[in-house]
């Protein structure tokens, strides 16, 4: 009998995943990404074909999806850094969600008719944005490490831990609820042991249980440690009535430095993005049709009305916290929908008698619907704010006090390989760069790199310049490389200055500003590059690399004519025909007549034929 279910089961997955292969990369290509996608395969497989009914259970699974997203985000955020977020997570976010629930409170008494009770439910519930609908958005665009990434985070996180009190605060709201204070005390300190405990042991037992589990080298050993230890801190945080996904973040961020961060990120990426596609699906199998039917009208008009408030409200504390305008935007875009939360807020007001279930079942279409119109919200970020403007980050020094032997302004290509030689050679080098991007890939490394402008005096003093023993200038732009160059020579005139030069014309610059050392971008290059083909074309190893040499000697000796005669001078020295290639060395004997013979000039011929 039991091979008689077993049909079932497989065609219930080969339906979801039919539904994901079909819907995800058609919304995808269609430029409205893959989570609207996953929802409207979702609604189409539920509500209107009616081929799946159970959409509870999927997402009871489905939601270990968002979980083990808040572990991966957890791995890129090493504690310091989290630390560093703590001005915009508990006050950006806090004041998010205390305005927004507020505000949305006030239109459900004004609006809505609900009591007092009902409408702080409704209110708070609705504040909380979608963390598995957001960061996944932002994850397919590239934009997690962008400045409205980090703050979208930083309050989706603060919501994951506003979830604790809310919840708390239900019973009170509930008919006869003063009762519930004592026990949610008790709650909240268990809350806050069981996060003490999680802490203490990131701290101390995952990295020793990693080190012994990958020194068996069994592979599938390390993936089902992974996978325990997200599940069972995400089960701990449950069990004590927080989110689940909290707990899986603090497990991430307890081993953002540990050295088997990125082999637990691709361990967990499969299960991370085949379940949270199943999450979206389930949200979108669950949709009511009929109460969409019945009061589609409230619905339309809620729909707009609350992404419309929460924008807004977002917009306006994010310019009051010192976010640009553009950042301001964007990030109003990205959390404008309500969230997976407020379905939890919803079942437990219901449960308590706060409201029935019909006007549960409207909000948690309201929530939907917000949900599958955000992709939509986020691309209208370009019309609103025009063409994009590159990326500032806060300008952070901690540490770089302590000074180096190198100070690096620039951090693009050419810095990138000239400080892996610097660092093989058992250097130290601070970096500066005025790429936000560039900086936190660079952080992402391990870089000891600053955001910075080079060319302003107190970022240099902030990144230790004075304890440097060599000043490396590696930017692209000339006009940026003399800025700084003229900068160090006047403010820092004992400074040991190496510059990376833009062409020759800037060579014979930087050389009449007596600096130290200057190269051009990419002098040695087409010298490795020309003596490399060389070989290709025949000649030996050698000989291509005397060749090499003699052409640098040359370009070197062109260059002093030009420092005195100007530019055009020469040009004798230059190659631009075929030079027959011969020894550049002189022989260390003189030739030896070996055949006497032949050497006679008077010694009769061999006739040409026989040669």
């Amino acid at each position: 009998m039991a091979g008689a279910e077993a049909p079932g089961f497989y065609s219930e997955a080969i339906l979801l995943l039919g539904g994901a292969v079909v819907a995800a990369p058609l919304f995808k290509r269609l430029g409205l990404g893959t989570v609207l996608g996953y929802l409207a395969a979702g609604t189409v497989i539920g509500p209107i074909l009616g081929l799946f009914s159970d959409a509870e259970s999927i997402l009871q699974v489905a939601e270990l999806g968002v979980v083990m997203l808040l572990f991966v985000i957890g791995l890129e955020l090493k504690p310091q850094r989290l630390w560093s977020m703590r001005r915009v997570i508990f006050g950006l976010g806090a004041a998010q969600v205390g305005i927004t629930g507020l505000v949305l409170a006030g239109l459900g008494l004004v609006l809505g008719g609900l009591s007092p009770s009902a409408a702080l439910v409704v209110g708070f519930g609705l504040a909380l944005s979608s963390t598995a609908f957001a960061l996944q958005i932002l994850e397919e665009r590239g934009e997690m490490s962008r400045a409205h990434g980090q703050k979208s985070f930083a309050i989706l996180l603060f919501q994951d831990v506003a979830i604790v009190p809310l919840l708390a605060i239900i019973p009170l709201l509930a008919p006869g609820g003063a009762d519930a204070a004592e026990m949610s005390a008790v709650d909240f300190a268990l809350a806050i042991g069981a996060v003490a405990v999680l802490i203490a042991s990131g701290r101390y037992l995952l990295n020793p249980l990693f080190r012994v589990i990958g020194n068996t080298g069994a592979r599938e050993a390390m993936i089902a440690t992974a996978l325990f230890v997200v599940m069972a801190s995400a089960m701990l945080m449950q069990v004590v009535g927080l989110s689940m996904a909290l707990g899986a973040f603090i497990a991430g961020v307890m081993l953002a430095e540990s050295s088997y961060r990125h082999e637990l990120e691709a361990d967990i990426e499969p299960f991370r993005g085949l379940l949270l596609g199943l999450f979206f699906m389930a949200i979108g199998m669950s949709l009511d049709l009929a109460v969409l039917a019945g009061n589609w009208l409230v619905i339309v008009l809620a729909v707009p009305l609350l992404m419309i408030v929460k924008a807004a409200i977002i917009y306006g504390l994010g310019r009051a916290f010192g976010s640009p305008p553009d950042v301001a935007v964007r990030t109003a875009l990205v959390l404008p929908q309500g969230g997976e939360f407020g379905f939890v807020m919803f079942s437990s007001a219901v449960a308590l008698g706060i409201f029935d279930g019909q006007t549960a079942s409207i909000l948690i279409a309201i929530v939907t619907l917000s949900m599958a119109l955000t992709p939509i919200s986020v691309a209208l970020a370009p019309f609103l704010i025009g063409e994009e403007k590159p990326e500032e980050m806060e300008e952070d020094f901690d540490g770089a006090d302590r000074g180096a032997d190198v100070l690096m302004i620039g951090f693009s290509r050419f810095g990138q390989i000239a400080s892996q030689i610097l660092l093989s050679g058992g250097s130290d080098v601070t970096i500066i760069d005025h790429s936000a991007d560039r900086v936190r890939a660079a952080q992402r490394f391990g870089f000891r790199i600053y955001f910075g402008d080079g060319t302003r005096k107190e970022v240099l003093e902030a990144a230790g310049i004075r304890s440097a023993k060599i000043v490396a200038v590696t930017t692209q732009k000339k006009e940026i490389t003399d800025r700084i160059v003229e900068l160090v020579q006047r403010e820092y005139p004992e400074a040991r200055l190496f510059v990376r030069s833009y062409d020759r014309a800037h060579t014979l610059e930087l050389r009449a500003a007596n600096i130290e050392y200057e190269l051009r971008e990419t002098f040695e290059s087409g010298l490795v590059f020309g003596a490399r083909t060389l070989q290709a074309l025949g000649v030996s190893e050698d000989l291509a690399t005397q060749i090499r040499d003699d052409v640098r000697k040359r370009d070197e000796e062109r260059l002093r004519i030009q420092a005195v005669d100007g530019i055009y001078a020469g040009g004798h020295m230059l190659h631009t025909q075929p030079v027959s290639p011969e020894p550049l060395t002189k022989p260390t004997r003189e030739a030896k007549i070996i055949n006497t013979e032949r050497a006679d000039p008077s010694a009769e011929q061999e006739p040409a034929e026989n040669r």
